[in-house]
């Protein structure tokens, strides 16, 4: 498959999926629409700019939301694959486009991730809150683990190879199907991607693509998944999409570095302090499996 294939792949499936969720809103009794917030644009704009730099946007948009007491925690998951859906499908269309991979592993690789997040979405589209909850907080330690281990130089330097044959590539896509099937309760892919290829030989760059490519294709057939249970707060998402996009855009085709060590150092110690908030209310919180999927009118 051709860097264009997977492209208009890409093109297609955005397409689509924004024509599910205006169905989504309009089949909803009480979804009416609101614009969101400044600081719901602003959340968007901020997580998607730094995702595109290399820092996770999973673990900060949990942060934040949780912090600002923005989306209930049943409907975290939902809220954040489909707002950030088309901001990861723009980063995707920049990385393919710009960094050297084999395109025959991109799409195999792709092709698991985007099995196991539709496979992951229809199982956290209807947990119940404690498991969200104990879920997400694990996901946000895991993500501050390879934070720290990349700010102290401990991730694994990689070689120079853009693609994998054999026991190698099969052991990738294996991994990769776990990890597209982890983007849907908030583990965000970049960092095992990175250490993935990076021990088995290959260039680290191409780790942007596989990992905005597969992000990209896990989120816009799991974020159907989301629509259709309608597990996802409408305003917050609104702003993570249009703030993201711009941002997306912005960072990847002008911006495309800055220093960052002091911001990941911040992110670390406020993504910890998200997981121990998050983990002790899956502590407090009954088990109660009673899951309310409607879109709410005037979600916060």
């Amino acid at each position: 498959m051709t860097k264009s294939a997977l492209l208009a792949a890409i093109v297609l499936l955005a397409v689509l999926f924004v024509a599910r969720w205006i169905q989504a809103v309009r089949r909803s009794d009480n979804a009416t629409w609101h614009w969101p917030s400044p600081i719901q644009w602003l959340i968007g704009a901020a997580v998607n700019f730094f995702d595109t730099l290399g820092i996770g946007s999973l673990a900060t948009t949990t942060t934040a939301f949780k912090a600002l007491r923005m989306v209930p925690d049943e409907r975290l998951p939902g809220t954040m694959i489909v707002g950030l859906t088309l901001p990861v499908a723009a980063q995707a269309l920049i990385f393919i486009t710009v960094v050297q991979i084999d395109t025959t592993m991109l799409a195999l690789m792709i092709a698991t991730a985007l099995a196991g997040g539709w496979l992951g979405a229809g199982v956290v589209s209807q947990l119940p809150r404690r498991r969200i909850q104990a879920g997400m907080g694990t996901a946000l330690l895991v993500a501050a683990l390879f934070m720290v281990l990349s700010q102290l130089g401990l991730m694994p330097g990689g070689g120079e190879g853009l693609g994998l044959t054999g026991p190698r590539l099969l052991l990738a896509l294996a991994v990769n199907f776990v990890l597209g099937a982890l983007i849907m309760v908030g583990i965000g892919n970049y960092g095992p991607t990175f250490v993935l290829l990076s021990v088995l030989g290959m260039d680290p760059r191409a780790a942007f693509p596989i990992m905005m490519g597969s992000g990209a294709f896990a989120a816009l057939l799991g974020g159907l998944r989301f629509l259709k249970a309608g597990s996802f707060s409408l305003r917050p998402a609104i702003g993570l999409t249009l703030g993201g996009v711009p941002a997306v855009l912005v960072a990847g085709l002008l911006v495309k570095s800055l220093p960052l060590d002091v911001l990941r150092w911040v992110v670390v110690v406020v993504v910890v302090y998200a997981a121990v908030v998050m983990l002790r209310a899956a502590t407090a919180s009954p088990a109660s499996t009673d899951r309310d999927h409607t879109i709410p009118s005037r979600a916060p």
